[in-house]
């Protein structure tokens, strides 16, 4: 009889670990199922931005892309140059022509000429070659005036048309790259022999990510373009200004 309750005891806890490890089986099978099926169903991660720009600029290719990049980095060095002189050059006129004034009406002409020297930027600097041929008389003076305004009017626009030359060339090279690559997509259908939409869809756009960045660096470098010739327009009407009041300035010290 013991016998017999010892074998019952053993078959029932057989068979109660066997039913907990089938539970436990199924519900590990269960989670894995649901965490295949999450992972499956989530998104996928967004790029960033910088990464997008990095897959379309190598999607585009480097021949015509590198090209058009280059086109950016030139423009945009030459901007910021400008943009730094003309900067430099912007004068307070006010402050400079009653420093002139003051200089002139209490240690005359070398006085005036000192506080030009110790003053940045070409307002100045006409202010000096103006001074300079007093002594030779207003007209002389007013014509050095003149020709030295043309000289710094030249140096305010160096390298400026370098600028527009890299706004009109980037799209131009953009619309060369999507010409070179619709060419060569209806090579390939010609190839084929059969036009399949899948056969051409990626070199056409491929193609036309070149228009993109073209179009892209233009509008860069055609917002510095038009800062830098307002900024240039700007120092140009002060100067021709400045020319007026110095003669008035030299007239009435002549008296």
């Amino acid at each position: 009889m013991k016998r017999l309750f010892s074998i019952l005891a053993i078959t029932v806890m057989v068979a109660s670990g066997t039913a907990n490890a089938t539970t436990i089986a199924n519900t590990s099978t269960a989670v894995t199922t649901i965490t295949t099926m999450t992972q499956d169903e989530a998104p996928a991660e967004e790029l960033g931005f910088h990464q997008e720009l990095k897959k379309r600029f190598i999607e585009g290719g480097a021949g015509f892309m590198g090209i058009v990049l280059l086109c950016l980095i030139l423009g945009l060095a030459i901007a910021i140059e400008r943009i730094i002189f003309l900067n430099l050059s912007t004068t307070n006129t006010k402050k400079l022509t009653q420093s002139v004034e003051d200089a002139l009406s209490s240690g005359g002409v070398e006085a005036a000429k000192e506080v030009c020297r110790n003053t940045k930027g070409p307002i100045a600097s006409i202010y000096y070659q103006g001074l300079d041929r007093t002594d030779e008389g207003i007209e002389a003076a007013e014509k050095a005036v003149v020709a030295y305004g043309g000289v710094q009017m030249g140096q305010l626009e160096k390298n400026v048309s370098w600028i527009s030359l890299f706004i009109a060339l980037a799209p131009m090279l953009g619309f060369m790259g999507t010409v070179i690559g619709m060419i060569q997509a209806f090579d390939k259908i010609e190839a084929a022999g059969d036009m399949q939409p899948s056969l051409v869809a990626g070199g056409i756009k491929v193609a036309l990510l070149t228009t993109v960045f073209g179009l892209v660096v233009a509008i860069i470098l055609q917002i510095f373009y038009n800062y830098i010739i307002a900024k240039i327009d700007s120092i140009v009407n002060d100067m021709e200004d400045a020319s007026i009041t110095l003669m008035d300035l030299l007239i009435r010290h002549k008296k």
